[in-house]
Formats: structure tokens, sequence, C-alpha cells
């Protein structure tokens, strides 16, 4: 049969073969961490909390400290700067959170004005925005014993990636030790080089998104002040939260801000927010971007939006906030493959 068919023939069935059980193997990966999200969510968190941190405590490791301490002053470290930036960002929003809807269903009645039904179902929502979010919250909860047992929950979840993190920042050079000793005879080096550039690329991209978020969120909040647009810390706070969302993020928080600045201070203001918006993009886009994650991978515009959409899919908000570290580690690993085997 092999000598019947011609060998463009025979070499495109050999990679639909090698395509489909790739394909397979990814299913039923996916299937696992989605049944076992419960296990699996603390190390995916962990494992992005590592990424951030590393340079954190390679430095102390490089200024003699004990492992175990460096890892700990890590950790202690990242809970005080992340429960002072989750104090700051939630009193933001929750101070703010009123005058933002209400600029809203103003802005809605603007466009009610001039759109006709557009506009009156953006009044609708803005109306309903406290009841949907209300009646969202009691479903989600209805899966569980009570609205406590969800935030315990969330509690567990981060308590748990914390300890992970801790141990997999002391106790990472005994992870590439077994990883030698569990790959194939001649194979160690090579799953170790996947490894590191996998990790590489989550460390960088974490980073750099990091930085880029405080940057774009304290130019925004500055232009906004300047425009004396109404709540533009909050506004502010949610750019932060949403950089780490790429392109969908940016875009609904800069809406957000837009109509609240027509909505409070008219079409001028809202064109010169607009203005705000948009040449921080474009300096994060030309600037931020090819200069702070220059050593990261760098994947298409096109192929992040599919990996956020198949993350949301898939695990909803945390889907599409772990979609896009997850497909730079592949393309990592796809890299390190490339350089290797050609």
């Amino acid at each position: 049969m092999h000598d019947l068919l011609p060998r463009a023939v025979v070499r495109t069935a050999a990679w639909c073969a090698v395509v489909l059980l790739v394909s397979g193997v990814a299913a039923v990966g996916i299937w696992l961490c989605v049944t076992f999200k419960t296990a699996v969510t603390p190390v995916l968190l962990a494992l992005l909390g590592t990424a951030l941190l590393g340079p954190l405590y390679r430095r102390l490791v490089a200024a003699k400290v004990n492992a175990s301490l460096a890892a700990g002053l890590t950790c202690a470290a990242v809970v005080a700067v992340v429960g002072g930036a989750g104090y700051i960002v939630v009193t933001a929003l929750i101070d703010s959170g009123d005058q933002i809807v209400a600029s809203l269903k103003q802005a809605a009645k603007s466009f009610t004005a001039h759109f006709g039904a557009a506009g009156t179902s953006l009044d609708d929502l803005a109306t309903n925005a406290k009841d949907l979010l209300g009646r969202f919250g009691s479903t989600a909860a209805s899966g569980v014993l009570s609205g406590i047992s969800v935030v315990g929950e969330l509690i567990a979840t981060a308590v748990l990636a914390l300890l992970l993190v801790f141990f997999f920042l002391r106790d990472s050079g005994r992870a590439i030790t077994a990883l030698h000793a569990l790959a194939p005879r001649g194979r160690g080096e090579t799953l170790e080089a996947m490894a590191r550039r996998a990790f590489e690329a989550v460390e960088g991209f974490m980073r750099g998104t990091t930085v880029i978020a405080f940057i774009d969120a304290v130019c925004i909040t500055v232009g906004l002040l300047v425009l004396r647009v109404p709540g533009a810390v909050g506004l502010g706070a949610l750019v932060f939260v949403g950089a780490y969302i790429p392109y969908l993020g940016a875009f609904i928080s800069g809406a957000v801000a837009v109509l609240v600045a027509l909505a409070d201070r008219g079409f001028a203001i809202a064109l010169w927010a607009l203005g705000v918006v948009l040449a921080v993009q474009l300096l994060e886009g030309h600037v931020l971007q090819p200069m702070i994650q220059s050593r990261t991978v760098q994947m298409h515009p096109a192929v992040i939006l599919l990996a956020i959409t198949a993350g949301a899919s898939v695990a909803g908000i945390l889907g599409m906030l772990l979609a896009v570290p997850v497909t730079a580690a592949a393309f990592g690993v796809l890299t390190e493959l490339r350089a290797r085997y050609g």
C-alpha cells in the first residue's frame, strides 16, 4: 500500500496522524485539568507567582541568604505587595463604583437621544448592572453551600498557591534533578532546556505585563485626573487589572473610561480621554512591549485573541488570565525544539 501511494500523500497522512495524536493528548490534558480544577488551579497560580518572584528569590540567594529563608522572605513580600495593591484596587473600585455606574447611565441616555434602541439597551444594562452582578453572584454561590463557602474556597486556594510558591522557589534545583532522573536515557538535557525555555517565557510575560500594566494605569489615571473625569483612580485600577488580559482588557477598560468622560464632562472631554487612552495604547504597543518584553516569546495578536477565547470557553475568567502565559510556555517549548531539531 505504501508503494502504491505518492510520497506526498504518505507524508500528509503521517502529519495528519501526528496532529490527531497531539490533539487527542491535549484534549485529555484539558479534560483532566477541568476535572481536577480544585487541585490544578493553585498549581497554575503558583507557577505564575514563581515566575514573577523568581528574580527576587535569586537575588536573595546570590546575597548568601539561606534558600528556605529567601523563599520565605519572597512569599512575605508578595503577601505585602499583593495585599496592599489589592486593597488599593478594591477600595478605589468600591469608592468610585457608584459614580462610574451613574456616569455610564448618563452616557446611555445620551446615546438613546442619538441612536435610539442601541442607547436604550445600554441604559438598561447600566441600570441593572448591580442586579445582574448580584444574580450572577448568587447563581455562582448556589453550587456551593453558601457565599461564605465560596470565600473560604478562594482563601484556601490562595493559601495553597502561596505555599506551593514557597516550595517551587526553594526546591527548583531538586525539580531539575528529578526531571533528569525521570527522563529517558540521553533526553534529560533536552527536557531541562524545554522546561527552562517555557518557564523563562512565562517569567518574562508576567514581569513585563506587570510593569506595563502599572505604567498604563498611572498614565491613564494622570490623564483622567487632569481632565477631571470622575472616578479616575478607580478607572486606573480597572486598567491595571484589565492589562493582564491582553488587548481585550485594555479595550474594555479604555471604553469605560471614555464613556464616563462623555457622560460627566461632555463630548469634548470624552475626545480628550479617548486621545489619552489611544496615546497610552500606542506607547504600550510601540515602545513598552518591544522594550520590556523583548526577551519573551513574541506572539501574533491573532494567536493571543484565539488563546483568550479558548481559555474563556474552558475556564471562564480564570482561563482568560491563564491562557496567554500557557500559550507563551508552549511557544517557548516549540522554539527550543525548533532550535534543536530544525
